[in-house]
Order: structure tokens, then sequence, then C-alpha cells
């Protein structure tokens, strides 16, 4: 992963002509291949549903292949294969390399080619979905799934330990971050089970805690990533009231433990809510509620993928085309059943109803489109990947029961401040 950032400057350096001198092969239709960190068949029979219909009506491409690569370490299999002369036509992007990605010339630009398809409707592309994918007035991938992050509670076992359920705590005022710690950690106390899971965090994942951190206002650097921000006093009180709910509290699973919500192994989990298809058959009864407010009060924080076209692949006009296709009004629809669209006219109760059965009205509204416009990305920095490891390398001496926040996270600053000068 540390290589990432140079593999796709190393794509790059292709000339961006090739952008626009694709075209069918010489000797008939082609065939274009999409990479995805998503193996789940319902996913990839939404997708094959959309491809087939666009082939059915463009005889110039023969077939459109989904590629799934593992989600851990996506970004440094995409681009090895790029630079390996084996890249994609199109990919999907998480939102920490977005700035790699749109700021070296890896990507094919989508403004032209997405405002002039008929139907398109691009003004409906909400301005603070698309700015992460944007550079210079261009937009370089389209964010196919906008999606705020929020919390899954297990009622049945809030009630076990004499709890009140998540959307009480909502309606009275008391749905904080002190209060949910408080929960779970009466929860663990009585049950055995854990209390709050901040999902695909595991103790490695660290900027999936910026879930909980903009509650109290922290960053991890600067709006303009030239500071770090792990040692602002914002920054520590976060850290420091996580690490009492892990190893005082006893709210949240510590290290080398594993909690499994959609298993019935956890009274609260911090995700989004394409994780809601797990909780079908699920054996007891749960809720989704916004985070909770912290001490700067209410916020949301967003994760993002994007969608783009590579300047290296080997039919950039018809991946482009297809691009166009597949986050057209129709298709974004249809998309939405699992990956919040940018679409200011499909972010309504009843669109995300149409595509989320398990999830109400009233909670498609308060946790995704009362979240969105205000909503605050995941952290993301050129050079991602080596402050990836960066950082999570520095944060490991915090996950002791007696380690010295501040000073662990000082020395993280030392640690990246030589990367964010970069």
């Amino acid at each position: 992963m540390k290589h990432a950032r140079l593999l796709i400057a190393a794509a790059a350096a292709a000339p961006l002509a090739l952008a626009a001198c694709g075209g069918a092969d010489d000797d008939g239709p082609v065939t274009l291949r999409m990479t995805t960190w998503s193996a789940s068949e319902d996913h990839l029979a939404m997708l094959n549903e959309i491809a087939d219909a666009y082939t059915a009506d463009h005889p110039e491409v023969e077939a459109i292949e989904f590629d799934p690569l593992p989600f851990e370490g996506y970004t440094s299999t995409l681009t090895t294969q790029i630079a390996g002369d084996n890249a994609p036509d199109l990919a999907w992007i998480l939102e920490n390399s977005a700035p790699d990605f749109v700021t070296s010339g890896a990507l094919v630009p989508l403004t032209d080619t997405l405002s002039g398809a008929d139907g398109y409707e691009y003004d409906d592309l909400i301005p603070a979905a698309t700015e992460l994918w944007t550079h210079d007035d261009e937009l370089y991938a389209y964010p196919f799934s906008t999606s705020p992050f929020a919390v899954f509670a297990n009622e049945d076992l809030l009630a076990e330990a004499g709890q009140p359920t998540a959307a009480e705590l909502v309606a009275s005022g008391e749905w904080t971050w002190e209060r949910a710690v408080e929960a779970g950690a009466a929860v663990h106390a009585a049950t055995g089970t854990d209390g709050l899971v901040i999902r695909d965090f595991d103790y490695t994942g660290w900027d999936n805690l910026s879930t909980l951190w903009t509650g109290w206002g922290a960053n991890a650097w600067s709006a303009d990533g030239a500071e770090c921000g792990f040692d602002d006093p914002e920054m520590t009180e976060a850290l420091t009231f996580m690490h009492d709910a892990v190893f005082e509290q006893e709210a949240m699973p510590g290290p080398g433990t594993t909690a499994d919500f959609f298993a019935g192994e956890a009274a609260f989990t911090v995700t989004q809510i394409s994780r809601a298809g797990l909780l079908a058959d699920a054996a007891f009864e749960w809720d989704l509620v916004p985070l909770p407010a912290g001490p700067t009060g209410d916020y949301s924080v967003i994760g993002q993928a994007g969608l783009g076209v590579l300047t290296v692949a080997p039919h950039p006009e018809e991946a482009a085309d297809f691009l166009a296709y597949m986050t057209n009004p129709e298709n974004s629809a249809k998309l939405a059943q699992y990956f919040p669209p940018p679409r200011e006219s499909q972010l309504t109760a009843e669109v995300l109803g149409q595509a989320n059965p398990l999830l109400s009205p009233e909670q498609l509204q308060a946790v995704v489109i009362d979240r969105i416009d205000a909503g605050v990305v995941k952290p993301s920095h050129t050079g991602q990947a080596q402050l990836d490891q960066a950082v999570r390398a520095a944060l490991d001496p915090l996950w002791t029961a007696d380690a010295d926040v501040a000073g662990v996270l000082a020395e993280l600053c030392t640690a990246i401040d030589p990367l964010l000068a970069q």
C-alpha cells in the first residue's frame, strides 16, 4: 500500500490522449472490465442487469465483466493492475484514495460526457456529494454511494439490561455518545455481550473512528491537509473518551476481540444503511438511529465511493459511455437499493424506501436524507496509503490500558508531519 501513490502517478504518466482515442477494436466489439470490492451476489446481480440492458442496445460492447477484488488491499491491487498494464476500464474508488486518483491524471474527465448524455440531468447531482471527486471544476468520478454513518441498535439486549430503547433516547434528547457508552456498558455487564462496536475499525481501520471524533470537532488534519490534527485538544478529548469506554467502562470490545452486531453479539454498531440487509432474518428486534451527539452537538459523517474511468483503460470511450448509462436517473434509482445516490431528486423517503424495504421512511429521513448535506466525508489526503500505515502504526501504543493518550497522539503527529508536507 505504501507505493500506491507512486503507482497511480505511473498510470497517469500515460498520455491523457488515450481517453480520447478509444473506440471499438478493429476486429469487433469490445469487452469492458470494472473492478469492485463487493462480491455480494445481490450487488453483482444488479450490476449485471444494468450491463445486460446496455449491451443489448450497444453492439460495440460485447460484454461487461465485473471483477471483485478483496476490500482489504483493494487500492493496492487496483494500482498494481494499472501499473502492470492490466488496467480495468472502470473502477470503484474509495473515498480515502480519491485525492490521489482525482489529482494525478489517472482518471478520465467526466463532466462533458455526463452533462451531455441524453436525459442525464447532471444538475441533479448534489454539489456536496461531488466535491471530493472534483478538481479544477472537472468531475473525475461519479460518487455512486454517498452514505451517512448511523447506529443500529439491538432492542432486545437493551431491554435485558434495563436500558431505554435508542428511539426513546433520541426522543428525550439524551442520544449522546456519553449515554450510548453508558448503555453499552450496562448491556455488557448484564448479558456478557458487547456494548458498542464501530464496524470495520477492529483497531486497524482508524479512519472509521472519524464517526466518533467528529462529534468533538476533531479532525485528522487541517482542511488544506498541511497540519496534523491528532494532537489538537479536541482529538485528545475524543480518543480519551473512547479509551475509557474500552478499558474502564468495558462498553466497547478491546483489541483482539470481535463482536458481530448482526449476529446479536452487541447492543450497538456504527455503520451504514447498506448493512441493513444483514438483518433480514434477524432473531432480535432492532432499530436504526443517527450518530449520537457529541460535545459539539449533532453531526454527520459520510462514507463515499466513486466510479471512474482509467486514462489507461483499454476502452476509455466505451467505458465513459457505459458509466453515463449506469448512473443515469433510471439506473441510479436501481443503485439506490444499496448505495444512497448523489441525486437530489432521489433523496426522498419514497425512493429510498422502495430500495430499502427493511427501513422505515422515518429512519431513512432521519439517518440519510437529513444528514447528507451537512455531512463530513471520512478523512482523505494525497499519499493516503502511506499515511494510513503511518497512522495505524503510531496509534498502536494507544490500545493498552495504561496508554498516555496525549503522548501517543503527539508522537503520531511527529510521524506523519513529513508525509503531510509532501
